[in-house]
């Protein structure tokens, strides 16, 4: 995905969401490399101040804690979130009261773990654009948050393309050729296929030749 370029309908739908009034949750749930954060980042930029990006990643449970679980080296699947943290932002943040500051966690990539607080949701800020693999999964915790978003979509990319972009991405922070390799097969692959099974719970399915 070019991220110098929106999608129209896209930009459309997150238009039709504001013209709704009131707080709006629009959640994009997408398998691993499929271009999410990018999405957000370009319906962030066209929207200005009406709209703020809160990912999903930032509910990473600490390296120290997948150690402790014997999860590390299955890091990104669901259950090496806090899932049920999660929910509760999210059920946060559709609550929130006027003048209340919520503050999020975010992910960061050249650590690898998250920052507590490091997201502040204003209150008058009418979009909230959530993004993450498991958005749409029916299964208990994240089974909740389907029904905190006004509108989900599910990104869809052509699979070579997606490990393409994996690849590129597992190398660039710091993965060797075969160990990224490795990480895409025994990690990244499963948890798409569990993520794609659930994209008939979206509102809309953003196919590849939509961008």
């Amino acid at each position: 995905m070019d991220p110098n370029t929106l999608p129209a309908a896209a930009l459309a739908r997150a238009q039709a969401l504001l013209a709704a009034g009131g707080r709006r949750v629009l959640g994009i749930a997408a398998p691993p490399g499929a271009g999410k954060s990018t999405l957000a980042a370009q319906l962030l930029q066209a929207l200005g101040a009406q709209a703020q990006v809160v990912p999903m990643d930032g509910f990473h449970l600490a390296n120290s804690q997948l150690q402790r679980l014997g999860r590390a080296g299955r890091k990104g699947a669901q259950d090496t979130f806090d899932a049920a943290g999660y929910v509760h932002l999210l059920r946060r943040i559709r609550e929130q009261q006027p003048g209340e500051t919520i503050y999020a966690p975010e992910f960061r990539r050249e650590i690898e773990e998250g920052i507590a607080g490091a997201v502040a949701v204003h209150s008058d800020t009418r979009l909230i654009i959530t993004e993450g693999n498991y958005l749409l999964l029916d299964s208990a915790p994240w089974n909740a948050v389907r029904s905190l978003l006004d509108e989900a979509w599910y990104l869809a990319l052509d699979d070579t393309e997606r490990q393409r972009r994996l690849l590129e991405r597992h190398m660039r922070f710091g993965r060797e050729r075969a160990d990224a390799l490795h990480w895409i097969a025994i990690t990244d692959e499963p948890n798409a296929r569990l993520v794609a099974a659930s994209k008939h719970r979206a509102d809309w399915t953003m196919e590849q030749a939509t961008f």
